[in-house]
Order: C-alpha cells, then sequence, then structure tokens
C-alpha cells in the first residue's frame, strides 16, 4: 500500500488535540484515507458513531465535497469537547456529546462510521435502518483473517460473518494495513 505521507490539515489539527488529551485511540491513517475516499462520493448525511477527539471526523471532513454534512456522537463529554473545538469553525460538522443512540432519530445516513469494539452494538438488524438505500457502512477495528467462516481470538467472529453474508447489504472486507482491516458494506 502506498500513500503520500502529508496528512490533510485538519486531521493534523485532529491529531494534535488528541495528543494534548492524551487520547490514543483513533482511526489510523490507512482507514482515514478510505474514510475520506468513500466521503468524497457521497451527499446527504454522514456519521460516525463514537468520536474519540475527532480524528476519524476529520478524515472525513477532508473527503467530504458539497453540502454534505457529517453528524458525529461521542459520550464521553471531555472528548467530545475537544472535538468540538476542532470543528468549532465548521458549519457542517456536528459533534454532540452524547451515546450514539441519539443520533437514531437523524438519519437515514449516506455514510455511516462504526468501531466494531463492542459488537452487540453494530450489528446489521441495529443499523440498517440508519443507512439509506445505497449507503455505506464502514466498520473497523478488524483483524484481517483469509478463513472462513472468518476466525478472531480462537472464535467465529459473528458480527465479521454477519455483515459479509447478510443479503440486504453488499459487503467486502478490505485490508487497510498488514494488521488491520474494515468492512465497507453498501445497502441495497
Amino acid at each position: 500500500m502506498s500513500a503520500s505521507p502529508d496528512l490533510p490539515p485538519i486531521v493534523t489539527r485532529a491529531f494534535d488535540v488528541s495528543r494534548q488529551a492524551g487520547y490514543v485511540s483513533f482511526c489510523r491513517n490507512e482507514t482515514g484515507r478510505l474514510l475520506a475516499t468513500l466521503a468524497a462520493t457521497r451527499t446527504g448525511t454522514l456519521a460516525e458513531f463514537g468520536t474519540g477527539t475527532g480524528v476519524g471526523t476529520a478524515w472525513l471532513r477532508s473527503g467530504k465535497t458539497g453540502e454534505a454534512r457529517i453528524l458525529t456522537a461521542e459520550r464521553e463529554p471531555k472528548l467530545a469537547a475537544a472535538a468540538a473545538a476542532i470543528f468549532a469553525d465548521d458549519e457542517t460538522v456536528e459533534v454532540l456529546a452524547a451515546d450514539w443512540s441519539t443520533l437514531r432519530d437523524r438519519g437515514p445516513y449516506s455514510l455511516l462510521f462504526l468501531d466494531s469494539g463492542v459488537p452487540s452494538e453494530v450489528t446489521v438488524d441495529k443499523v440498517i435502518d440508519l443507512v439509506e438505500d445505497g449507503g455505506i457502512v464502514v466498520l473497523d477495528d478488524f483483524t484481517p483473517c483469509s478463513s472462513w467462516p472468518p476466525i478472531s481470538y480462537g472464535r467465529v467472529d459473528t458480527l465479521r460473518e454477519s455483515w459479509l453474508s447478510d443479503d440486504r447489504f453488499a459487503a467486502a472486507e478490505v485490508m487497510v494495513a498488514d494488521d488491520a482491516s474494515t468492512i465497507i458494506a453498501t445497502k441495497r
């Protein structure tokens, strides 16, 4: 994989805020570049559940074009405030200090970025109504697996299996680095 080492200014700013907040769990650059690429194809509202300090949001913003808007939610108030400061002068980005479930009434979304960290919260059935027809769901933080069914930590990865086999989505697992993969699913 190749990519310019240069980062968009908004992403650099988000990394600076993360360091200042002592926050080290954020969207990888490889995933971020993918998010920016996908965001460039979208109109309507893009959403992220689990903002952290805004690195993933910054990647989405770096690719966003036209009238698209970004809505993101972070349940930890200090992290949400740090992320909100990054986008304080950007009317197209809204950061909420709230659990992601508060965004259910704000959809449907044309692109939805989710962390696979709490599998019970990001199942296909819980997410499908949040995405418009033709909308894209991006789930990150998977470890690449070449077997079927997918195995993670010695067990069948039922979250990954369900996203890759649900007929309501066309989905693929994409390696973004040697040790990281992402699922991209488009609602049929």
